[in-house]
């Protein structure tokens, strides 16, 4: 099996409706996102994935959430934008656009500040 990964970033602000303690204010975080693939083989050039395309890939699912206010955003209306959340999010909007019969979104890491991170994938 091989596995790559991809990381990026963005800047947003948040709040965590129902939280008790200062979370529940309006806050802004420098996120890291990791995006990691698997697959069992590579292509006839040895690769598992364009890092090129995966990179574009990500970039159009990370993008619209750049120095926005999350909660203000459609897919974050009913549930807070925790990493957690955000994680989840960016793994259905990448598996849409990256998953093939031979590449599958593994899973995805996003992090809000320095020593805490969150991870979510889905049984095969």
């Amino acid at each position: 099996m091989f596995e790559i990964s991809v990381k990026t970033h963005f800047s947003g602000a948040h709040f965590l409706a129902g939280y008790p303690g200062v979370c529940a204010n309006l806050h802004g975080h420098n996120w890291e996102v990791e995006v990691f693939l698997r697959g069992p083989k590579t292509d006839s050039v040895g690769m598992l994935a364009d890092f090129r395309q995966v990179k574009t890939a990500i970039h159009a699912a990370v993008d619209p959430l750049d120095h926005k206010q999350l909660n203000d955003l459609a897919m974050f209306t009913r549930q807070n934008p925790s990493s957690e959340n955000l994680a989840r999010y960016l793994f259905s909007a990448l598996s849409k656009r990256l998953n093939s019969r031979r590449v599958k979104v593994h899973r995805i890491w996003v992090s809000e500040s320095p020593g805490t991170s969150a991870t979510y994938w889905e049984k095969a």
